[in-house]
């Protein structure tokens, strides 16, 4: 199929690159994204300080801005940043964590989108929807709504928002304007671990941050963390557990191949 080529033809791009990666992301996860970063063959840098975000964002090839640990201090950081790599054509890659669980997590994904322009949003399905100003309810940060028509949403805010959004749940959706693709890849285990979605927002700015088509780079990265998750959790043995399931996520990252994706991606009907 003609996209699981071009996502293999990105990860090519990605590696002879090295694109860097500038995060304004959370505590929880900072570690974890940055290793993701360097397994598939990036370069991070996580810098949230006012004084120097719009310098160091320069310098990248793609910005990821995270909600999911929130303060004053890096909402300031997360908006000039944004500013500067819109100004300068650098992929903004947006992950509003926890949007609709409290007034400052909506109110700050408002004007984020509003000011920054992202170039892509990957969310779950609940946080999505309520981007989208649709009625949902929200559990801390995870989803608890379903997936039913989530393409129309998908499409109608992409359309809106004139950004790629990525929808990541049991089956994950990308959508562009008229440009729409289900992904099937992944497993129940990856939502054991704390921060895939957050590392698939990562993996997504890996990719961009080597080529121009935000689409295909949504779908690569997406794509990336599916397939790992498979491959982790195929080679568990009967003793493993979640935490040797973390470890083999990111040694299967780190092995990913352009051929991965020819052979294993999965795309389900939109």
């Amino acid at each position: 199929m003609e996209i699981l080529q071009s996502i293999a033809n990105n990860l090519v791009a990605l590696k002879e690159k090295k694109p860097l990666i500038h995060h304004i992301t959370n505590y929880v996860t900072v570690n974890d994204c940055a290793n993701m970063a360097l397994a598939i063959g990036a370069s991070p840098v996580m810098a949230e300080d006012i004084d120097e975000v719009e310098e160091m964002v320069s310098f990248a090839s793609a910005l990821v801005i995270n909600m999911g640990t929130l303060n004053s201090r890096t909402i300031a950081s997360m908006l000039a940043a944004g500013k500067k790599a819109h100004q300068q054509g650098i992929p903004i890659i947006f992950d509003p964590v926890g949007v609709g669980a409290t007034r400052l997590r909506t109110v700050t994904a408002q004007q984020i989108i509003r000011e920054v322009c992202p170039s892509v949003i990957r969310g779950n399905m609940s946080e999505i929807k309520i981007i989208a100003g649709l009625e949902e309810t929200i559990k801390g940060v995870d989803s608890v709504a379903s997936t039913e028509e989530g393409e129309t949403v998908a499409q109608e805010l992409s359309q809106k928002l004139q950004s790629v959004i990525a929808i990541t749940g049991k089956q994950d959706i990308i959508a562009q304007g008229d440009r729409i693709l289900r992904i099937d890849n992944g497993h129940p285990m990856l939502s054991q671990v704390t921060g895939t979605g957050c590392m698939a927002t990562t993996l997504i700015a890996c990719f961009c941050g080597a080529a121009n088509d935000w689409f295909t780079g949504a779908a690569a990265g997406i794509m990336t963390m599916g397939i790992a998750g498979e491959v982790a959790q195929h080679s568990l043995q009967p003793l493993d557990g979640v935490g040797t399931f973390r470890m083999r996520l990111f040694d299967a990252v780190s092995m990913m191949a352009g051929e991965s994706f020819i052979q294993c991606g999965k795309i389900g009907k939109a």
